[in-house]
């Protein structure tokens, strides 16, 4: 077993366990001396910045959080989804929690490469983090910060066509077999030549289907998406929106190959 300190989109039990996690138990706990940032920018624009805590020279500043125990097992889908490594490092802080018990707990900071200091966070980003910290009973004053933090503005995006031509057609088997390619809400990409900064999603998102994945990282997300709602279009219209500003950052990023059936599972 081991104890993570969770202060962004994690502070949401709906949120950890779309990321494979589900916690022994959960607590409020508090770090004293560090305060909490947007400033590490997400792998694709659209969606700003991303939690970071910093060491702060002001002892008053604290960033409030949950702690959670988690069993062994739980360590690697945690690291994968914060890209350990890559995004994030993993760090010991020691932490409070409201009985006065401190305990070292694991946590993630921004990797310099990923700092960027005019991210904001998005609409959807903070919507998680402000319903987690509710939803934990943290202090409401710390809620209202939250809730005040300026926002990043996306750009509105057209409807994603495909590209015309006559490209092939990939079942689950055969993404399988393409380390490079990915789908997404029936389009397959290569990620070959991404930019450097995508380099840790080829192995992240190679071989794979990637719209469940996203579809759970949704703030109206309660955990409950399938791959039944994919196979037969069963989306809202804020889960449409969000497919199609995704659909239109990975054109941008990678190359368009194919179509991915569903169908053929």
């Amino acid at each position: 077993m081991f104890h993570y300190f969770g202060f962004g989109s994690n502070l949401s039990i709906t949120s950890l366990r779309a990321k494979g996690v589900e916690p022994l138990s959960a607590r409020r706990a508090v770090l004293q001396g560090w305060r909490l940032r947007f400033n590490v920018q997400h792998f694709f624009r659209h969606e700003g910045g991303v939690g970071n805590i910093e060491p702060s020279d002001n002892p008053q500043d604290r960033v409030l959080g949950v702690l959670y125990a988690c069993p062994d097992e739980s360590l690697a889908p945690l690291d994968a989804t914060e890209a350990c490594g890559h995004g994030y490092d993993r760090i010991r802080v020691e932490v409070e929690t409201g009985s006065g018990e401190r305990i070292s707990a694991y946590t993630y900071v921004g990797m310099p490469l990923f700092i960027d200091e005019s991210c904001r966070p998005s609409s959807r980003y903070l919507d998680i983090l402000v319903s987690g910290a509710r939803a934990a009973g943290l202090d409401p004053t710390y809620v209202q910060e939250l809730m005040a933090q300026p926002l990043h503005q996306p750009e509105v995006y057209p409807l994603y066509t495909p590209p015309a031509g006559d490209y092939p057609v990939f079942t689950a088997d055969t993404l399988a077999a393409e380390s490079m390619y990915t789908a997404l809400w029936g389009s397959v990409f290569d990620m070959s030549r991404a930019r450097p900064l995508h380099e840790y999603l080829k192995s992240f998102f190679g071989r794979r289907d990637m719209t469940l994945f996203h579809l759970k990282r949704l703030n109206s997300s309660d955990g409950s998406e399938s791959m039944d709602d994919i196979r037969y279009g069963r989306f809202n219209e804020a889960q449409r929106d969000y497919l199609n500003a995704y659909l239109n950052e990975y054109a941008r990023e990678y190359r368009y190959v194919g179509r991915f059936d569903y169908n053929e599972q």
